[in-house]
């Protein structure tokens, strides 16, 4: 079976193959033809490392959802049913965690990329899946907060071969900037030491057909990749549309500790209340808090926006804002704020406050009482410490 799988480089959820077989777009087409998404998940996460040592990096939670959740989301809402995943050697924890994608009423088929090779690479693989229809390329770790709709609508209404999203950055010596002639692209540029714009491409980007010229045509970058800017560049120099439209609110690409902790904060602020879990009377909680189903908070302070996951107790501790504690979390006698806790970590009895730190499945960070006083550390590959 698993050689059968590979040799096609497609397949489906485990549960797609009992759907019907016309395509489940039919029922949601609007003026334009049906757009697909395709949404790259590949990757070895070595920024994220020693979290993506044990798990893929796109299903690292953000406010207790896995980032590839939110693309997937934002594809539904702009009236995609028909998404690509493409995956790499974290092929078989993705599609346990996404499925057949029944839950947002998407099919989802998985697209197999034996090698990060570049973001074109990802795309040409794809070929015999999108069948000339015109799709949506998201990248699996990015987020947005006005999600995908507006620009899929103009794009599938529209006459443009290509369609970048945009947004001005401080440092665009860092990403590809492109320049404009008004809404058209003329030219792309990655990182440059002299920036001819402050405009850098955000990690969607739309196509039709003709990408897949592109992405033939063009050979390995200096980094060995096939580089997507350099396939829209080749749409460019032959003649094609490439339009450009700037992002409105906030983007982040979530490829470093720090970034998920910044997109942890942006979507806290935006959550609604709700306390399914047990709050006892001699707790205070305040603020946008959502505490889950299962989960006990005594004696403690809890500041929003945070979130407290399924099971998880927090004891004569505080909780501050910007906080999401994962399920089956312990935190006592300890206080932490702007911290990212994934399932089954244990925060115990420190004196001094954990505050922007991002703590993995399974963690114990706790009090030792014994003499003599000494830091005793097991620490994975990769991890940093700051200890007061």
């Amino acid at each position: 079976m698993e050689g059968a799988r590979r040799a096609s480089r497609y397949w489906s959820g485990p549960a797609a193959a009992g759907r019907p077989g016309r395509s489940v777009q039919a029922a949601d087409r609007r003026r334009g033809p049906p757009v697909k998404g395709l949404i790259l998940s590949g990757g070895h996460g070595t920024r994220l490392r020693p979290l993506t040592f044990t798990r893929a990096k796109q299903l690292i939670p953000v406010a207790n959802k896995p980032v590839l959740f939110y693309a997937i989301e934002a594809l539904r809402a702009a009236a995609i049913r028909e998404i690509g995943i493409v995956v790499g050697n974290t092929r078989d924890e993705i599609q346990a965690a996404v499925g057949d994608g029944r839950r947002w009423d998407v099919r989802v088929t998985y697209i197999e990329q034996p090698e990060p090779l570049g973001l074109a690479h990802a795309v040409k693989l794809a070929e015999d899946y999108i069948r000339g229809e015109p799709f949506v390329v998201y990248l699996g770790d990015n987020l947005l907060r006005d999600g995908v709709r507006d620009v899929v609508d103009a794009f599938r209404d529209g006459a443009a071969d290509a369609c970048i999203l945009l947004t001005p950055v401080r440092t665009p010596q860092a990403f590809g900037v492109a320049v404009l002639e008004g809404d058209r692209v003329v030219r792309l540029v990655e990182k440059p030491r002299d920036p001819p714009s402050d405009l850098a491409l955000v990690g969607v980007y739309l196509f039709h057909e003709a990408i897949f010229e592109a992405v033939n045509a063009i050979r390995p970058s200096w980094r060995g990749e096939l580089e997507i800017t350099d396939a829209i560049q080749y749409l460019l120099d032959h003649g094609r549309r490439v339009e450009a439209r700037r992002v409105t609110g906030w983007w982040k690409d979530t490829g470093r500790p720090e970034d998920i902790l910044e997109a942890n904060a942006l979507i806290l602020e935006a959550i609604e209340p709700a306390v399914r879990g047990q709050v006892d009377e001699r707790s205070h909680l305040s603020g946008r808090v959502v505490v889950a189903e299962g989960a006990v908070v005594e004696e403690s302070v809890v500041r929003g926006p945070a979130v407290i996951g399924e099971g998880s107790r927090i004891v004569r501790a505080y909780v501050g804002p910007f906080t999401a504690v994962g399920p089956r979390v312990h935190i006592e006698g300890s206080e932490v704020e702007r911290c990212v806790v994934l399932e089954g970590s244990a925060i115990v009895g420190l004196e001094a406050r954990l505050q922007d730190s991002l703590i993995g499945t399974g963690v114990q960070v706790v009090r030792c009482h014994g003499r003599p006083r000494a830091f005793k550390l097991v620490l994975g590959d990769q991890a940093r410490v700051e200890v007061l």
